[in-house]
């Protein structure tokens, strides 16, 4: 599996429902709200074989309310 960090970007007033929408669709590992350009900060485990961003663009950014978002691609643990 490759893990990814995905920050999001909500249109005003969206950020609950963005956050509630991922929670039911349950693609994530980890899902947190955040302060600076992005307001929600989520952990995903690509599943092995899948393309990272086909995955992200059918199962996230289909979410109505999601502005704008920031893929961080992770190598190795230490």
């Amino acid at each position: 599996m490759t893990c990814v960090f995905i920050q999001i970007r909500c249109k005003p007033g969206t950020t609950y429902k963005v956050a509630d929408e991922i929670t039911l669709r349950e693609i994530h590992s980890e899902l947190y709200s955040t302060s600076g350009d992005f307001d929600l900060l989520m952990k995903v485990y690509i599943p092995e074989g899948q393309d990272v961003g086909k995955f992200i663009n059918d199962n996230l950014l289909t979410i109505e309310g999601i502005e704008r978002s920031l893929t961080t691609l992770t190598f190795k643990a230490f």
